[in-house]
């Protein structure tokens, strides 16, 4: 069993900007004033750019062009409708925003199987949609794959029963709470778990003050130290700038990489960047448009493939 793997699968936009749909409880998005067109050439340009830097350090990348008959200007976030495992299942999962339903489309498990992956079972949790539930993949569910801990911030896009039943199907542990941003004022729900933390190998990126209630915060450190991870801890003010959006992936060499935005990179201390280079070095790379029109960063550009080789 493998906590990180060598190869993702992004998807490059063609129609991106601010979605209307998501930005209701999505509080990181902000309007940037800028044309749609303007939007997403900038967005394309952040988007290679990103690939590029994956690809040099070794990083296989399957690379996926977004269809624009469909109008899925999130098309950017692959890893919320779907999940990839070692043991060939793959998990697809219901989406708050109508219009993100949309970017579930078959030809892209297609070409993964073309790149030499076997897709053995499928379970398809998208019938919770009409229930009006909601569970957003590796953006609601923290996966701690070696240890079998599930890590999951309850929101309205990340439902607990629904949560527990895929932690009953693949075999985690779940572990609960709910993470909060203050938005003019008040202390509301972090729309995606994966945006206030990220567990690596052998570390955990986190950002304890979002979780307000100390009997959940305390369940969490417990996990994790159970585990033997190295809690690195981040301010709520570094979660405004993705440094909760990370993933580690392996490059060239086995070498570990922990990947986030240059606004993430940008906001951490010394003394937490020493802390993640004693586990492996740190990749980033600019992002900012998708950033502050998407709401999302780096981890949620990649979907993670750990299935079996055909």
């Amino acid at each position: 069993m493998k906590q990180v793997t060598n190869t993702i699968v992004m998807i490059r936009p063609v129609q991106f900007r601010m979605n209307e749909q998501t930005a209701v409880n999505n509080y990181y998005q902000e309007d940037a004033g800028v044309a749609k067109e303007d939007a997403n050439s900038r967005a394309q340009q952040e988007f290679d750019g990103f690939v590029g830097r994956l690809k040099e350090v070794g990083v296989r990348v399957i690379v996926i062009d977004d269809d624009p008959k469909n109008d899925t200007p999130d098309s950017i976030f692959p890893n919320n409708w779907v999940s990839f495992h070692e043991n060939g299942d793959i998990g697809l999962y219901p989406m708050f925003a109508v219009n993100r339903r949309r970017e579930r489309r078959p030809e892209i498990l297609d070409e993964i199987e073309a790149s030499g992956f076997e897709i053995k079972n499928v379970v398809d949790y998208t019938s919770a949609e009409e229930e009006e539930v909601f569970l957003e993949g590796t953006g609601s569910l923290v996966l701690d794959r070696v240890n079998r801990k599930a890590y999951c911030a309850l929101s309205p896009r990340a439902d607990e029963s629904l949560f527990i039943e895929f932690c009953e199907d693949f075999e985690y542990t779940p572990v609960v709470f709910t993470a909060y941003q203050t938005v003019d004022g008040k202390r509301l729900p972090i729309y995606h778990t994966n945006v206030m933390m990220g567990v690596g190998e052998t570390f955990a990126v986190v950002c304890l003050d979002c979780i307000d209630d100390k009997k959940e915060r305390k369940n969490l450190i417990d996990h994790l130290k159970e585990t033997g991870k190295e809690i690195i801890a981040i301010t709520e003010e570094q979660v405004n700038n993705f440094a909760g959006n990370m993933l580690q992936v392996v490059g060239s060499n086995e070498k570990r990489y922990l990947v986030m935005s240059s606004a993430a990179y940008n906001s951490l201390t010394e003394s937490q960047i020493e802390s993640i280079k004693k586990h492996c070095e740190i990749l980033h790379s600019d992002l900012n448009m998708i950033e502050t029109l998407g709401g999302g960063s780096a981890r949620c550009m990649m979907a993670e493939v750990f299935l079996p080789a055909k």
